[in-house]
């Protein structure tokens, strides 16, 4: 797992071929203003989801891993809280793994909690089990899906 700020990304940009372009992406658009959707800048490769969701608790707020996409994950309107553990040492499984949405859900519990302001982001690899969409209310947030 990395966090960052936005202004600050040059030196995380070498560690995979397309980060420079997604961040120089993010950074060109007014992501506060576009709807809720998804944008396809590769295909099959790269692409962005603004999602319009209502926060969770801690408690609901299910670990979740991704075998085949790195997520750069991005609040747009407020903080949002993540919780996050080492994937190595989960074993519980909630379902197996869902090869359409390359998602994988555990029963454990974050081993951590950090809060993510505004302009910064997180990057989670397949290795990072992440709970993510934690807070109150409506939240607005960007989710970068990059093919590993």
């Amino acid at each position: 797992m990395i966090i960052g700020s936005l202004t600050q990304t040059k030196r995380f940009e070498i560690l995979h071929p397309d980060f420079k372009k997604v961040f120089e992406y993010v950074r060109s658009g007014d992501w506060q203003q576009v709807t809720a959707g998804k944008i396809v800048l590769e295909e099959d490769k790269i692409w962005v989801n603004v999602d319009e969701v209502t926060g969770k608790s801690r408690e609901a707020a299910k670990l979740e891993a991704h075998n085949r996409f790195i997520d750069i994950q991005i609040p747009l309107l407020q903080e949002e809280t993540f919780g996050w553990e080492e994937r190595g040492r989960l074993a519980m499984e909630e379902e197996g793994y869902q090869v359409q949405n390359d998602i994988l859900f555990y029963q454990e519990r974050p081993a951590l909690y950090f809060t993510l302001p505004v302009g910064d982001f997180v990057i989670f690899f397949p290795e990072d089990a992440h709970a993510p969409c934690i807070g109150n209310g409506k939240m607005k947030k960007m989710v970068v899906k990059v093919k590993l």
